[in-house]
């Protein structure tokens, strides 16, 4: 019979692993994903640099058009679970976490007013990501700190250097290298069409 303690236990992990294939895809886009990528530059490089140019332009999205994609992706990865006889509890947690990867990730653009008290409150108390926390991610070069649940997985990955060695195994083996990231200084200027962007609402929330 199971215990309390193995049912944590189980809860943690599906939470670790939610963060990390969460920070995992983060890290996909962030480092050779643009504008200008073939099919998908449209549809997350032009949204990823308009984030990393303006960091709370985000805040602006609902949360149907910050997670649509995700859900997809979660109902499939659902039903493919339900058709093997695999629908456990902790498929469902780690679906519902993963649908809303970005949900969080928006939570730490947002003020304390904009989240309200109870997500404050799991800020606060460390049990989701906290603002100063995700602020890391912001920071020049911005090629760390991708998980965007809790505050616990970034130190352990950018600790050992985790992104840093996917890279340099990817350009050693098939020649893919991290792609210039306009945002930060001394590789802009950014792309023509973020002027578009560039209203004074979205400056000054940057």
């Amino acid at each position: 019979m199971k215990t309390i303690l193995s049912y944590l236990l189980e809860f943690t992990v599906t939470v670790i692993a939610a963060e990390f294939m969460a920070g995992f895809v983060h890290w996909i886009e962030d480092a050779y994903i643009r504008d200008h990528t073939p099919i998908v530059g449209r549809f997350i490089g032009r949204p990823n640099t308009v984030h990393h140019h303006y960091p709370r332009y985000m805040t602006r999205h609902s949360w149907w058009h910050s997670s649509r994609d995700l859900v997809v992706v979660s109902v499939l990865l659902l039903l493919g679970a339900w058709s093997m006889g695999l629908l456990t509890w902790q498929v469902w947690l780690f679906a519902l976490l993963a649908a809303n990867a970005n949900e969080f990730h928006k939570w730490e653009h947002r003020t304390r007013k904009e989240n309200g008290r109870i997500i404050s409150f799991l800020q606060d108390i460390r049990i989701l990501q906290t603002a100063k926390h995700h602020a890391l991610h912001h920071t020049d070069p911005k090629n760390s700190h991708y998980c965007t649940i809790t505050n616990f997985l970034n130190p352990v990955l950018d600790r050992v250097r985790f992104w840093d060695g996917l890279e340099w195994l990817l350009a050693k083996t098939i020649g893919l290298h991290r792609q210039p990231d306009t945002s930060v200084r001394g590789h802009g200027p950014g792309p023509a069409w973020l002027k578009e962007f560039q209203r004074p609402e979205a400056v000054s929330k940057a």
